[in-house]
């Protein structure tokens, strides 16, 4: 399998922070919701940290978004970065 120009990690962060943007939440408001530190959000966001499954779950909850949502969201845009890559080949 090719390396994408985007991983999964990337994706998590960037879903994250799109909802967290949404809802108007700062990442200082995320963290104080999630009890972690706000450096740890900024990692997960620009996709240098990748959380762990019961990471994610706190982060949902923080974010009042269910587990199913979220990891929905995580499949398209991977389906859809699949896709666009196996157009340009």
């Amino acid at each position: 399998m090719n390396e994408h120009p985007l991983t999964i990690r990337q994706i998590i962060g960037k879903t994250i922070k799109a909802i967290r943007l949404q809802q108007d939440l700062s990442q200082e408001d995320l963290a104080g919701l999630c009890s972690v530190d706000r450096a740890y959000i900024s990692l997960i966001e620009v996709g240098k940290n990748e959380p762990s499954v019961s990471k994610i779950f706190q982060l949902c909850e923080g974010l009042q978004t269910k587990p199913s949502t979220f990891f929905k969201i995580v499949e398209v845009e991977y389906e859809n970065l699949k896709d666009v890559h196996s157009d340009m080949e």
